[in-house]
């Protein structure tokens, strides 16, 4: 929350005409670096702004860092060390276990994307009254909601397939963070746009968001059904595993 806010705070205060200059100056000195991160793109309002330097590498980033963390802490971490034992040692259901660990991480991932929304808002009406259109925010926010999430419900499979932290963590956090780069890639030329269609960041396009455009609502499903396909897997997964404790 700290360092999301370090950053959304002086984003959101760069934007004015010289500041925007100065960033398009950037991204004429380096234009493959600044595509690959997503801070491309039109700057003319503040939502758009916000965009292209937030939503293409902070706001993706460090939601999903906390999710690495947080889903391994909640599971893995607890079989690999032995504690598990304690728990499974007590009168509660390994489902009623699994749900609530689950519902840590998904509470966690909600109040930070929550606290995003209310700084942005914040922020934004101070710095530049009347500048920020709420509803689009909020939309765009959603679909990022949604897309931690998934993230989240993801590492949390991992979490639960995997009894060693180095696993869960190679698994649950190295795929998404290659899928990533696979999607930084994508970003800098046409010969490699196609690479975005291999990774799930695909599903996440703020610009679709933002303009309420048909394919950002079937992202919104497309999500939505791997998170259920997700917490189903993860759920019978911890229910039947032999966890040797």
């Amino acid at each position: 929350m700290a360092i999301i806010t370090l950053y959304v705070s002086l984003i959101i205060g760069m934007f004015d005409p010289e500041m925007a200059s100065v960033l398009k100056e950037f991204e004429k000195v380096m234009p493959n670096l600044m595509a690959a991160v997503g801070m491309t793109g039109n700057s003319d309002t503040l939502i758009s702004f916000m965009i292209s330097y937030l939503y293409g590498f902070i706001l993706l980033l460090f939601p999903m860092v906390f999710s690495f963390i947080m889903a391994n802490s909640l599971i893995c971490k607890y079989v690999d060390d032995g504690s598990m034992a304690s728990l499974l040692a007590a009168p509660i259901k390994r489902r009623r276990i699994v749900f609530t660990q689950l519902t840590v991480l998904f509470t966690e991932i909600t109040l930070l994307i929550l606290y995003v929304t209310v700084l942005e808002l914040t922020v934004a009406n101070i710095s530049f009254p009347g500048a920020l259109n709420t509803d689009e925010l909020l939309f765009l926010n959603c679909g990022l909601w949604l897309f931690q999430i998934m993230i989240a419900a993801f590492s949390f499979l991992c979490s639960c397939i995997f009894n060693e932290t180095r696993y869960c963590l190679a698994f649950g956090a190295g795929i998404p963070l290659v899928m990533y780069i696979i999607q930084m890639l994508a970003n800098v030329g046409d010969k490699l746009a196609n690479l975005k269609y291999l990774t799930v960041f695909s599903l996440f396009d703020p610009d679709q968001f933002i303009t309420y455009d048909p394919m950002a609502f079937w992202s919104l499903a497309a999500m939505f059904l791997a998170v259920i396909i997700m917490i189903i897997a993860a759920v019978q997964i911890f229910k039947n595993k032999d966890l040797h404790v």
